[in-house]
């Protein structure tokens, strides 16, 4: 039960994080959008081999994490519910690809640069899309989305299946509780009642839903979801975009690590 109501605080603190007033905050949603939706693709356009060429990308979670003012605790555990599946995506790597790599005058494989590649790649997005998340909430990611002319119906179901996660464990929350108050020195669920909660489960749920949107036809809903959010995007948050943007086109053209070693080397000699 407690880890159940644990993990349902945990999904509404990334809400609770975007009802800040930071400086990241106050940015509009769309430019913050855009901002990390640039970032993901420079990221995601290095090559497999090229790890030296993504460093300068941390420093964009490093300053939104600064300047937003986030914990970083919660979101560092977020990206390790996620590391085993990023790790058996690429472990296998070094398996297949058994080309040498001179590192620091010391042979590597290759397949192990690539599974480094693949995990820094993964958090840096990662990363990203928590942050972003964090910083503008669903809602006005949704309104941003719309902004862009995604259609509705795609941006109402991420925005519906987001809010309806939390419904769920809501009710096993409830279910739970009422099975171990029907059964106090049991310890946990006996699998002789595990279909008949499952079934209960889907029934209640069914029944949430419905008066969930009943309540949202009663307030004027009628396939579309207002934000409520119509800010102006001013000059600050347009420099921000255009700021970002240079440095993640700069760093992606110019190998920044090696001109900065490049030039240590030379002023030593």
């Amino acid at each position: 039960m407690a880890n159940i109501m644990n993990s349902l605080y945990n999904m509404r603190l990334l809400d609770d994080l975007a009802r800040q007033e930071t400086l990241i905050h106050k940015l509009h949603p769309l430019i913050k959008l855009l901002t990390t939706v640039s970032f993901l693709t420079v990221v995601v356009s290095f090559g497999r081999y090229e790890i030296d060429g993504l460093l300068p990308y941390f420093l964009y979670p490093v300053m939104v994490f600064t300047l937003a003012e986030l914990p970083l605790k919660p979101i560092l555990l977020r990206i390790l519910l996620v590391s085993p599946f990023i790790i058996g995506i690429g472990i296998l790597n070094p398996f297949f690809d058994h080309q040498i790599y001179m590192l620091g005058g010391k042979e590597i494989s290759r397949g192990w640069i690539t599974f480094l590649s693949i995990l820094i790649k993964s958090g840096l997005t990662v990363t990203a899309a928590l942050l972003l998340i964090a910083t503008t909430g669903m809602d006005r990611l949704a309104g941003a989305l719309r902004m862009l002319k995604i259609p509705r119906i795609f941006v109402l179901q991420l925005l519906l299946t987001y809010r309806y996660i939390s419904v769920l464990m809501e009710e096993v929350a409830r279910t739970l509780r009422a099975y171990s108050l029907r059964a106090p020195e049991q310890k946990g669920v006996h699998r002789s009642a595990w279909g008949s909660l499952a079934g209960q489960l889907i029934l209640r749920t069914f029944d949430r839903a419905q008066r969930i949107y009943e309540a949202m036809c009663l307030r004027g809903f009628a396939g579309e979801y207002h934000t409520g959010d119509s800010k102006e995007i001013r000059i600050w948050d347009l420099a921000y975009l255009a700021g970002w943007v240079f440095f993640f086109a700069v760093a992606r053209i110019y190998n920044i690590p090696m001109l900065i070693g490049s030039v240590i080397t030379g002023v030593i000699r």
